[in-house]
């Protein structure tokens, strides 16, 4: 079973601990709507972008936490 996972950076691509603690869904369904629940929270906490991933391989990405953007 996949594992879909984010990965939290600042804009220069490097990896921040996100604010809130992440999880490994079940689906993409589940991990787009827990960055929709609290992409506000990540994005104070520090984190610029995401990047979603199924186990290793990349999605998408860089996605941005700017309010104008979201």
């Amino acid at each position: 079973m996949s594992a879909w996972t984010w990965r939290f950076e600042k804009t220069d691509g490097a990896e921040v601990q996100p604010a809130v603690p992440p999880e490994e869904f079940p689906t993409q369904g589940d991990a787009e709507s827990w960055i929709g629940e609290h992409w506000k929270a990540l994005r104070e906490g520090g984190a610029d972008q995401v990047r979603l991933f199924e186990d290793a391989t990349e999605i998408y990405g860089p996605m941005s936490l700017d309010a104008a953007e979201a």
